[in-house]
Parts: structure tokens; sequence; C-alpha cells
């Protein structure tokens, strides 16, 4: 039988190739990707495209390690703010310097276990008053609604409006149900503005009062 040479085409390919001067740990640049095409045939012959630059994403890395170094924990100073009351006063953290405060997070005004905290503190006011503390509710509710809230449960101590969470955020506050729900959260900080006290339970809001208060009797 006799044999005859057959021709096959050089298939076309592509490399990928990324610079290592990219590739430091710690970096957060995102290294520059070339896209290099080689094709071969009698009809076009050999062509090599123009690099083309496809930046790899590191926002969510950013804002993570942001939220994390963010976070108001025991033994901290945390940020200050500048929030308006039930009243629609601005009132900032550093006007409490001096005496110890309790400043809690909760969901909502109106909300069952939020209502049941609420007058949980309203009921061991005067225990704090002993103690010399400032209590200090926060939510992202409007002063309007902080006013009405406060007005129909007698609450005596001060409401503040942290309008779009933004301080919640920024403290690092922890959210439940995957983020979907606020959460509650409870700090104790002395009088030289350093946090003793970070208390977390969304369930059992009454157990925020006897938390904060063997804190404050320690001080």
């Amino acid at each position: 039988m006799a044999l005859r040479s057959v021709s096959v085409a050089k298939p076309s390919f592509s490399v990928n190739a990324i610079s290592n001067a990219y590739c430091k740990p710690g970096t957060m640049d995102s290294p520059p990707v070339k896209i290099v095409s080689v094709g071969d045939s009698r009809l076009f012959g050999t062509k090599i495209s123009t690099p083309t630059i496809r930046p790899m994403p590191a926002r969510t890395f950013q804002t993570r390690r942001m939220i994390a170094v963010a976070k108001v924990s025991k033994g901290s100073v945390p940020p200050s703010f500048n929030l308006k009351d039930q009243d629609g006063r601005l009132v900032s953290l550093s006007k409490f310097k001096g005496k110890p405060v309790v400043l809690y997070f909760y969901p909502a005004d109106e909300s069952p276990g939020c209502t049941k905290e609420a007058c949980a503190f309203r009921d061991s006011y005067e225990k704090f008053k002993k103690a010399g503390a400032e209590v200090i509710g926060i939510s992202g509710d409007s002063p309007e609604s902080h006013k009405d809230f406060a007005k129909k449960y007698r609450l005596p101590f001060t409401l503040l409006s942290d309008d779009g969470n933004k301080l919640r955020k920024e403290w690092g506050v922890p959210g439940d149900f995957f983020g979907s729900l606020p959460g509650r959260e409870t700090y104790v900080i002395d009088k030289k503005g350093v946090v003793q006290l970070v208390y977390n339970n969304q369930f059992q809001p009454e157990k925020h009062i006897d938390e904060t208060l063997n804190v404050l009797q320690s001080l």
C-alpha cells in the first residue's frame, strides 16, 4: 500500500501572562493580565494581539478588612459620634466623658424584644443613676419615632437616631440571621472612655441590664 504525507495546520492558542511584580504577598493591587493570541494559517499568517488589562476584583477583601479593623472591643476607645436624640438635638459621645456610659444598639422601636429591653432599662434606671452612669439607646429609627417610643413607654433616657445605621457599621455591631436583622449589642464605657463590656444577646433582651449593672458595680 502506498503511503502519502498529510499536512496538519497548527492550532490557534492563547496565553494568559501575569507579571510577578504584582504577585507579592499582602499587595492589594490588581495584577494586569496580558492576553496573547497566536494563530497560523495560509490565509491570515501569524498574529499577536495588543495587551489588554483585566483587573482582578479586590473590593470584597478591602471591605472585610475595614470592618474587622473598625470593630469596637473590650479595652478599646470607641469612635465618637454626633447623632440626633428624640428631641432633634445633636449629641456626641464626648459629652459624657468623665462618667460611665451604657450604650446599647437595638434593632427597632416598637418591636417586641426592643420594647422589653427599653422597659427593663427604664425599670432599673435608678440603679444606673446611683452608679453615676448615662444610658443611651441607639437604632436606625428617626428622632420622631424615638420621641413617640419614649413617650409611650415613659423612657427617661436618651435615644439616638443612627441614620442609615452608619455608626452601627463603624462600630462593627454584628447582625443576626445572616445580617438580615440588626444586632442587639450593649457597651459599657468607663469614665476614661475605655470599653469595659461588649455584650451581644438578641433573644434575651432583659439580660443586657443584669450584665451591665454587674460591670458598673466593679468599676
